[in-house]
């Protein structure tokens, strides 16, 4: 992440993007660079846009937001619930009863 940051930084600057420029910033940052991933953002970002990308809109994951279920669903879905409830009872004694 910190090699994207130091590539938005001298977008932001009006800086050419490139190997050394990066390597200076990370440095700077007290990281110590890893020369291949270094090239490989720089190359990656030769053939973007960083205006364009930035001016993109991001697509994110919404929420799901449950959906109120209609009043006949809630009555049967709690009729399920107490016969399953029922049923882990009846199961339980039966245990105490060696069935």
């Amino acid at each position: 992440m910190e090699y994207m940051y130091a590539a938005m930084l001298l977008h932001s600057a009006g800086k050419e993007i490139d190997e050394g420029s990066v390597t200076n910033i990370l440095n700077a940052a007290g990281i110590s660079p890893d020369g291949v991933r270094v090239k490989a953002l720089v190359a990656a970002l030769a053939e973007v846009d960083i205006e364009e990308a930035l001016k993109a809109p991001v697509l994110t994951a919404a929420a799901a937001t449950p959906v109120a279920a209609p009043a006949a669903d809630e009555e049967e879905a709690e009729k399920t619930e107490e016969e399953e409830e029922e049923e882990e009872d009846l199961q339980g004694l039966s245990a105490l009863f060696g069935r």
